[in-house]
């Protein structure tokens, strides 16, 4: 699984034009590193400006290292959260149990990382902003690979023609659609629905997370700073996944107002602040598992590829590491076949790893059963009770090669 170095002789990509959909974690980093070697890289994303905000998120083990590299890291360390504490709360609301984050979540207290989603966003696209044309406020609307290159209409109506057209637009990605056909065909659902938003911290919550859970429900109160401003989370398991809800806002609240409906603690306040958020997020837990990565001159890479859902806590780890190994393949291999082919071969060990946590018990703060909640709950008594052991990270490692000259 050790990939040969990043090469930096940009002889062999000065002509290769790339374009990128999506600007969010997985396709600022590629352009980055595309850039570094030589392409001339186009990112097209949706929305009309740069997204800021959004939950919290992990840089994990070998994504430590790419943004090391990046040379974002001392960047996104004074932007960590530095959660202090986790607060499990039985169904009545009383405390189950409190103890440090790194313990439950699986990540290396000192080494891995937690920052807003925002903060990353902005970090890559920092890097990147001088050297990386970006259309804001379009998308693709078709892809044309006919002839020796793709020719792309964009929604705005302008068309360009690129040597490669890669997804980086998220597990409900377009251009995957526009390759490989429906999600559908490659979407896991693992059982929970959830949503997201922001409400007033009125309960001077700090630098804290408070989750209650019941059986096959959760609900979860973060404060992610001092701020007057908390984020929520509202979880649920559902056998199927509620489509009719998925693209109408109305009925999904009205779907999490009923699947909560008889909560104690602070839920009750929680769906009310649902009802009256205008940054509502509701989705399924699943991932993206695909036979291959790359139709014809179009490739994917992060969640459009290989999401892992957030129960593995490992989606921007992915994207991160994602990037890099594609620009590898692409930089070492001038055939875009054999590229894409080396992507996939050093990559995919990496993903399934990273994917099976979900098997191997990454789901476990979200028991849907009297029994396993009861054994969820013996756990976490443990964890309070014993002495304190070394945390093994929750994620898998891969050795990335070094290359100079560093950024």
């Amino acid at each position: 699984m050790r990939p040969t170095g990043l090469s930096m002789d940009v002889r062999t990509t000065a002509k290769r034009e790339v374009l990128i959909s999506g600007a969010s974690i997985s396709g600022p980093a590629l352009a980055y590193w595309l850039s570094r070697s030589g392409c001339a890289v186009t990112v097209v994303e949706k929305a009309r400006t740069l997204r800021d905000g959004g939950y919290p998120i992990d840089i994990r083990g070998t994504a430590i290292e790419v943004v090391r590299r990046m040379g974002i890291l001392p960047q996104l360390r004074d932007a960590h959260i530095d959660s202090r504490r986790c607060t499990f709360l039985n169904a009545d609301g009383s405390e189950l149990a409190s103890v440090r984050p790194h313990v439950v979540a699986g990540s290396v207290e000192g080494q891995d990382l937690e920052v807003r989603r925002g903060d990353l966003a902005t970090a890559l696209y920092g890097k990147v902003r001088d050297d990386v044309e970006f259309l804001f406020g379009d998308s693709i609307d078709t892809l044309d690979q006919s002839g020796p290159a793709v020719d792309v209409t964009f929604h705005s109506g302008r068309r360009r023609t690129f040597d490669l057209v890669i997804g980086a637009d998220g597990m409900h990605s377009a251009t995957r659609e526009s390759l490989f056909g429906p999600e559908e065909r490659f979407h896991r659902y693992l059982g929970y629905c959830f949503a997201i938003f922001t409400m007033p911290n009125t309960f001077g919550l700090s630098r804290e997370l408070m989750l209650w859970n019941a059986p096959g429900k959760a609900a979860a109160l973060y404060a992610v700073g001092d701020n007057d401003e908390l984020h929520a989370f509202l979880n649920f398991h559902r056998p199927r996944p509620p489509f009719d809800a998925l693209r109408n806002p109305d009925a999904q609240r009205d779907l999490v107002a009923t699947v909560f409906a008889d909560a104690g603690w602070e839920v009750p306040g929680m769906v009310n602040a649902m009802r009256d958020a205008d940054d509502l997020f509701f989705d399924t837990a699943g991932q993206i598992r695909m036979a291959h990565w790359s139709s014809g001159r179009g490739a994917l890479v992060g969640d459009a590829a290989y999401a892992p859902s957030f129960l593995t806590g490992q989606g921007s780890s992915l994207a991160l590491v994602g990037a890099y190994m594609l620009a590898n393949a692409l930089a070492t291999h001038r055939d875009h076949t054999t590229a894409f082919a080396a992507y996939e071969r050093d990559t995919r060990e990496f993903v399934a790893m990273n994917q099976a946590l979900v098997d191997n018990g990454a789901a476990r703060l979200f028991p849907t059963t009297e029994r396993a909640l009861e054994q969820r709950n013996t756990m976490l008594r443990a964890l309070v009770t014993m002495p304190a052991a070394p945390v093994r990270p929750a994620h898998s490692a891969l050795a990335l090669p070094e290359f100079a000259p560093t950024p």
